[in-house]
């Protein structure tokens, strides 16, 4: 057995533990050398990553570049394409629609002159002479012409005059004054066929669509002016003219000829009659009405079938309030209305119970024939349908689109208030 000495051991020791510290301090110094790796093979992949992202994100942009720019050389060819079209027709849509429409319907645009009888102071004729003149449209082959009253009103002779220059005698078939619309007609010769103008409906108008009149202002022969309906629902009157509601009020140039001419949707179809213009120099103000086709095209068959329109009536001698106030002191409540003077023995007037005056409340007044009894104390209407009533024009026009056998619900004034009457409306045959 080996024998050290107590230096020897001493010596061993520290020997052994300088060698285990640097043994601990090498391994120490391996470790962040192995962290630091890695972490830039960590690194490394990150940016790899990142590289790879950016390199298919530019990919990606580029591909919606070039698919936008596609879309813009489609959109910029389909423009292109439709600017080549516009100009090789050398119109605008606009232009070749008014182009169109004035192509299909000038044709069927008549020229209307009228003469009427002069007399001398002996009331003896001294032979016609010219009276006015205005347009028309023809709406059937066989010659049916519409127009306005007031175009035709008292003419003794009426000249139609087409597009091809011919001219032929017209004859009334029937006018309606409380819608200013009448209908002529004249012999159409054989194998002439006629160009007309189609019915079309002003039910859906809208304020700021386009609208085209063709007439013959001033004696020129189918002139076309454009505009927009400005406005709809206008209830017109002219001087002491009838009430006609629901007139289709336009901005297109309407002047003195055009009156009974058609008022055109951007189809060529009428959807009104011009028929008054407001202006104080006699010419176009931009403001000028037409009676909507929808009360046209009622009238029109009316006259065609009866010679007259087919209304329904209250079967009663009535007069306007305000053409008695000068002889008659009617109640403070009372601004206007019709008073009814008499009610038709078996009408559906008096089987409602609409009330006449008596005799005891008479006004006998002297007239060019004769003396009248009008029967102050009856019944004043004041409303048709809730329709305000204050003259005769209201009246007639409340019950202008009416047909017998309707039912109206008029508002009296009795016995010092109101009251409702429901009647069912005569035909026009049965007056008092």
């Amino acid at each position: 057995m080996n024998l050290y000495s107590k230096r020897y051991l001493v010596i061993s020791a520290c020997a052994g533990a300088l060698f285990a510290t640097a043994i601990f301090h090498f391994i120490g110094k391996l470790q962040p050398q192995a962290d630091s790796q890695s972490t830039a093979v960590s690194l490394s992949e990150t940016a790899q990553t990142e590289s790879e992202l950016s390199v298919k994100n530019t990919e990606e942009l580029v591909e919606q570049t070039e698919s936008s720019n596609n879309s813009i050389e489609q959109s910029m060819s389909s423009v292109n394409a439709t600017t080549v079209a516009v100009s090789s027709s050398g119109y605008t849509q606009d232009e070749a629609q008014n182009v169109a429409v004035y192509e299909k319907c000038n044709e069927a645009v008549v020229n209307i002159t009228t003469q009427t009888m002069s007399y001398d102071w002996f009331y003896q004729p001294l032979g016609l002479q010219d009276s006015g003149s205005g347009s028309g449209s023809i709406i059937d082959k066989r010659g049916y012409v519409v127009t306005n009253v007031h175009v035709i009103e008292n003419a003794a002779k009426i000249t139609i005059s087409l597009s091809d220059g011919t001219s032929y005698e017209g004859k009334v078939v029937g006018s309606d004054s409380e819608c200013d619309i009448a209908v002529l007609k004249f012999d159409v010769p054989s194998g002439v066929n006629l160009k007309t103008i189609e019915f079309g409906s002003s039910d859906n108008l809208k304020v700021g669509q386009k609208v085209i009149a063709i007439g013959n202002p001033f004696g020129l022969e189918r002139t076309m002016t454009t505009g927009i309906v400005s406005g709809l629902g206008r209830p017109i009157q002219e001087s002491n003219g009838p009430l006609i509601r629901n007139m289709i009020q336009t901005d297109a140039a309407i002047n003195p000829g055009n009156s009974g001419g058609p008022l055109l949707d951007s189809s060529g179809k009428m959807i009104g009659i011009n028929t008054i213009i407001y202006s104080n120099s006699g010419s176009s103000s931009g403001v000028g009405f037409a009676i909507p086709v929808s009360t046209a095209r009622r009238v029109v068959s009316d006259l065609i079938q009866y010679g007259k329109v087919n209304r329904g009536v209250i079967n009663a001698t009535m007069y306007p309030v305000s053409t008695l106030t000068r002889y008659v002191r009617f109640p403070s409540a009372i601004k206007g209305g019709i008073l009814v003077s008499e009610v038709s023995s078996g009408s559906n007037a008096e089987r409602a119970g609409l009330k006449g005056g008596t005799n005891e409340n008479a006004l006998n007044l002297r007239t060019r024939r004769g003396i009248i009894s009008i029967y102050v104390d009856g019944d004043i209407i004041t409303a048709v349908d809730n329709i305000s009533v204050n003259t005769q024009a209201d009246f007639d026009s409340a019950l202008e689109d009416k047909r017998p056998g309707d039912t109206v619900t008029l508002t009296v004034y009795r016995n010092g208030k109101s009251e409702k009457v429901k009647i069912k409306l005569d035909g026009n045959t049965n007056s008092i």
